[in-house]
């Protein structure tokens, strides 16, 4: 199975829609979240009905800004627990050993508002100890080297960014392609490019699904990259596989923790 997460920047867009239902086609995910629908009910019913998925929770637009939407096909249990103008939380697969908890996310845009953002993450993981995968537009880096063009970004900010990810125990699973996931060329000739987007997880999320990768797909209707979250074991139990270490966990604070944690079990079972 796999996810799709976009900030479509709107589905009045006829070619919006038609670029959606191409990479649904070629993905084949069970779950797609879409962030700035700016878009109401009946166009979000088309919308469904165009990429052919049988479900949808929504998260209506503020007159005509914002909007969020989760699809999701018959086949997979999944129940929602919470929502709000930034997330859509839920459970997939509930009550079985191969339930997870895939947030959907939506930060505050607006700089001054960001700890608001950072407070919902503090109160989405003080609720649920389950394997979690959170993804979305963050609106926020984590490091200079995030971003292209531009100011740079305040230390500060990116630091409020990095301590709750730490705080909440996520750690980002890295990607593949393009460093940036959003773009804005200006008149003057001056372009910014972001790492705006993206997908981070628990650690026994980790420990239970290793194999899963991030791929920033080209959007041609959107400023933003569509995310592809790829893995064939989330709708299955966990299985015996290959495990292959990967470079980018070590710039993680809690990857030496979480690999001697790891290496503690299994010693105590042996």
């Amino acid at each position: 199975m796999s996810c799709i997460v976009w900030n479509c920047r709107g589905l009045g867009n006829q070619l919006a829609v038609q670029e959606l239902a191409e990479v649904v086609t070629a993905k084949a995910p069970a779950v797609v979240f879409l962030a700035e629908t700016l878009a109401d009910e009946a166009r979000l019913e088309y919308v469904k009905y165009r990429i052919q998925f049988d479900k949808k929770f929504v998260v209506e637009r503020v007159n005509r800004g914002g909007g969020l939407v989760l699809f999701w096909k018959n086949d997979l249990v999944v129940d929602v627990i919470s929502s709000s103008l930034n997330h859509i939380d839920a459970i997939i697969n509930k009550d079985t050993e191969a339930a997870w908890r895939f947030t959907s996310f939506y930060g505050e845009p607006e700089t001054h508002r960001r700890h608001e953002s950072w407070d919902l993450l503090h109160t989405l993981h003080s609720q649920n100890s389950m394997a979690w995968l959170c993804a979305g537009d963050f609106n926020e880096i984590l490091k200079q080297s995030e971003k292209l063009g531009g100011r740079m970004r305040p230390l500060g900010q990116m630091q409020l960014f990095r301590d709750i990810l730490d705080e909440c125990s996520l750690m980002d699973i890295g990607f593949k392609g393009s460093p940036f996931t959003w773009s804005k060329h200006y008149s003057n000739g001056i372009s910014i490019w972001e790492r705006l987007d993206r997908a981070v997880v628990s650690y026994d999320w980790f420990a239970k699904f290793p194999g899963d990768r991030v791929h920033h797909v080209d959007s041609t209707t959107s400023d933003h990259k569509i995310l592809w979250i790829e893995n064939s074991d989330l709708n299955y139990l966990p299985r015996k596989r290959l495990f292959r270490f990967e470079e980018m966990w070590l710039g993680d604070k809690g990857c030496g923790k979480t690999v001697e944690g790891i290496w503690q079990v299994r010693y105590e079972k042996e």
